[in-house]
């Protein structure tokens, strides 16, 4: 897990402030509030439905609805990103924490996170020969992780006996 950033707001305040600045004011309702903490007491990849589900689990009454609302405005706040991976759109922490990349395992679905200072130099070279202005990236290595390939190797050579 990658470090995190200090950041002046909780979650909680800086979410509760995008909403007041939108043309029409927005509440922040108690499933609101329960969602935002809850997403951010532990660091995971999720999807909407995961969310839903330990949620729920965890005795917290939460409308399907008011989730998939609330996880594009906690999106448009700037607090998490979405990450699209083929049919499923996982969402993590991206207030208060370090831009990285993502290593997902087309297998277990395991996503492994990291940093590499060369890829910055890289994609900023890019931009600026094609004067582009970048708002922002994501970049998903798709393959199979290190467990999923050990398990294959120890299949084929059962296989082989």
């Amino acid at each position: 897990m990658l470090p995190a950033v200090a950041v002046s707001q909780s979650p909680e305040e800086k979410f509760r402030e995008y909403l007041m600045s939108r043309p029409k004011q927005q509440r922040f309702t108690g499933q609101q509030r329960d969602m935002v903490r809850y997403i951010f007491q532990k660091h995971n990849h999720f999807d909407a439905d995961q969310l839903i589900d330990e949620m729920k689990k965890d005795g917290y009454d939460v409308s399907r609805a008011t989730v998939y609302r609330t996880l594009k405005k906690l999106v448009d706040a700037g607090l998490l990103r979405k990450l699209d991976i083929g049919p499923r759109k996982y969402f993590e922490h991206d207030y208060g924490y370090p831009q990285h990349e993502h290593l997902y395992c087309v297998i277990c679905h395991k996503m492994i996170e990291f940093q590499h200072p060369g890829l910055e130099g890289i994609m900023r070279n890019v931009c600026q020969q094609h004067n582009f202005l970048e708002q922002g990236h994501s970049f998903i290595i798709r393959g199979t992780c290190a467990e999923c390939n050990r398990a294959k190797m120890t299949k084929r050579r059962l296989d082989l006996v």
